[in-house]
C-alpha cells in the first residue's frame, strides 16, 4: 500500500484499509462464534488456516514494481543502525512511539486487567462486558469511515488531540458509571484511536523514505508493545497495593500527561499534510516552516 498510493490518496486509503481491517475483527469474531456453534472448533481452526492461505496468496497480486532495490548483502546489525538513526532523527517520532509505549500498556491494562474486575463487582458481569467492548469495536468502525472524509492539515496534531479520550475508560470505570455511559465512552474512544491511527499511518507514509519504512515500523511496533507485558504483569500487585480506583485514575493521569507532554514538541504540533507529493521527504521537517500532509 505504501508504494502504490500518493500524498493526496494515502489518508483516504489508509481510511479505506482500517474500515477493512476493523470490520474483520468485529465480523470475524462473530462468524468465529458462529462456526464454532455450527461445525465444532476442529473445523473451524482449519477454515482459518485456509484463510491465511488465501491471504498470503493474495500478496502475489501486489504491484511492487516501484519499489527500490534492496542490497541484498545487507546485515542485521546495518539495517538496525540505519533504522535507528531514522527514528532519533525525527523528534515527532520517536516522542510519539515513546508516549506509546505506555500509551499502549495503560490502555490494555484497563481493558484487559481492571475492566473485567470492574464488570464483575459494579456493572453485571461478562455480558455488559462484551457490549462495552463491542461498542469499542463499532466506534473504531466508525471512526475510520470517518477519515475516509476528513483530511486534517495538522497530521500529528489532530491525532495526539484525540489520544486524551484514551484516558475517559480509566476514569469512567474508577467511578464506576452505568453501562451505558460506559458503552458511549468506549464507542467515542474507538473514533478518536481511528483518527490517530489514520494521520499516524499517513504521517508514516508521507516522512519516512520508503525503503527506510520496514525499519522504522519495526521500531515503531516495539515501542508501541514493549511496555505491554510488563503492565499487565503489575496491574494486578498495584491494585493489592494502592486499590483499584487509584490504579485507574493513575492510568488515566498518564495517558492525559503523556499527550500533553507530546503537544510540547513542535513537529508534533507543526507537521502538515503535503497533498500533491508522493515521494517522502528523507528528512525530518522544521518548525517554524511547517511541512504540508494529511
Amino acid at each position: 500500500m505504501l508504494a502504490s498510493v500518493t500524498g493526496e490518496q494515502s489518508s483516504r486509503a489508509f481510511a479505506l484499509f482500517r474500515v477493512g481491517v476493523n470490520g474483520a475483527n468485529i465480523g470475524g469474531a462473530a462468524l468465529g462464534g458462529a462456526l464454532v456453534a455450527a461445525v465444532g472448533p476442529g473445523w473451524v481452526l482449519a477454515i482459518d488456516s485456509a484463510a491465511f492461505a488465501v491471504a498470503g496468496a493474495l500478496r502475489a497480486f501486489l504491484d511492487v514494481r516501484g519499489m527500490p532495490e534492496r542490497d541484498p548483502g545487507e546485515g542485521v546489525r546495518t539495517a538496525l543502525r540505519e533504522g535507528w538513526r531514522e527514528v532519533v532523527s525525527r523528534p515527532w517520532l520517536w516522542a510519539i512511539v515513546a508516549q506509546f509505549s505506555l500509551v499502549n500498556a495503560m490502555v490494555i491494562a484497563v481493558q484487559s486487567v481492571y475492566g473485567p474486575l470492574v464488570a464483575e463487582d459494579h456493572l453485571g458481569g461478562a455480558g455488559p462486558w462484551g457490549l462495552v467492548l463491542a461498542a469499542f469495536g463499532a466506534g473504531t468502525a466508525s471512526g475510520a469511515l470517518l477519515m475516509t472524509r476528513l483530511r486534517p492539515r495538522r497530521l500529528l496534531f489532530t491525532g495526539s488531540l484525540c489520544v486524551f479520550p484514551l484516558a475517559l475508560p480509566a476514569a469512567a470505570l474508577a467511578v464506576p458509571v452505568p453501562i451505558g455511559w460506559l458503552g458511549a465512552i468506549m464507542f467515542g474512544t474507538g473514533v478518536s484511536v481511528e483518527v490517530f491511527a489514520v494521520t499516524w499511518m499517513v504521517a508514516l507514509h508521507q516522512e519516512i523514505p520508503e525503503e527506510k519504512f520496514s525499519r522504522v515500523s519495526s521500531y515503531d511496533w516495539l515501542g508501541s508493545l514493549a511496555m505491554v507485558p510488563v503492565a499487565t504483569a503489575l496491574a494486578g500487585p498495584a491494585q493489592e497495593a494502592i486499590g483499584r480506583t487509584a490504579a485507574l485514575w493513575i492510568c488515566a493521569a498518564l495517558i492525559v500527561l503523556l499527550t500533553a507532554a507530546v503537544l510540547c514538541v513542535p513537529d508534533v504540533r507543526h507537521l502538515t499534510h503535503r497533498r500533491e507529493t508522493s515521494a517522502p521527504s528523507p528528512t525530518p521537517p522544521s518548525p517554524p516552516t511547517p511541512v504540508t500532509r494529511d
